[in-house]
C-alpha cells in the first residue's frame, strides 16, 4: 500500500530542494530524517517535515508499521512564481521572482523476497 504526504506552497526553489530530495529517495524514513539533521541546505527541514506527516499518515490512517516502508518516490515540483520588487540606485526598480515548491512524497512497503532452493550459483 502507497501513502502519500505532500507540502505545497514552500518558499523555495525546486531546483533547490530536488537536491535534497535525490538525497532521501529509496531509504527508510527514520534514516531518512536522521540524515536530513545534519544536512546544511535550506531544504533538509522542509522535507523532513514531510516525510514526518507521511509517517504519521501511514499509522494514523492506514494502521502500517512506517519502519517497514521506504520512501519510493519523492519529488519536487514548480510552485507559482511571484513578482517581487527590489529597488536599484537612481530610482530604479529591480524586480526578482520569488519562486515556491510543491514536494510529495510517496512510501510503499517492502516486499519480501521469497529466496527459492536450487537457483542461483552450481558448483
Amino acid at each position: 500500500m502507497d501513502v502519500r504526504a505532500t507540502a505545497k506552497y514552500l518558499p523555495i526553489s525546486p531546483q533547490k530542494i530536488r537536491l535534497v530530495c535525490d538525497v532521501v529517495r529509496g531509504l527508510d524514513p527514520y534514516e531518512a530524517m536522521d540524515l536530513l539533521r545534519h544536512m546544511p541546505q535550506k531544504g533538509a527541514p522542509l522535507v523532513m517535515k514531510v516525510i514526518k506527516s507521511a509517517v504519521a499518515n501511514a499509522e494514523n490512517n492506514f494502521e502500517l508499521d512506517p519502519g517497514e516502508m521506504y520512501i519510493s518516490q519523492i519529488y519536487a515540483n514548480e510552485g507559482p512564481r511571484r513578482p517581487w520588487r527590489r529597488f536599484g540606485a537612481r530610482g530604479r526598480f529591480k524586480p526578482i521572482i520569488r519562486r515556491t515548491a510543491h514536494v510529495t512524497v510517496v512510501l510503499s512497503e517492502r516486499e519480501e523476497i521469497a529466496e527459492v532452493e536450487g537457483e542461483g550459483q552450481e558448483s
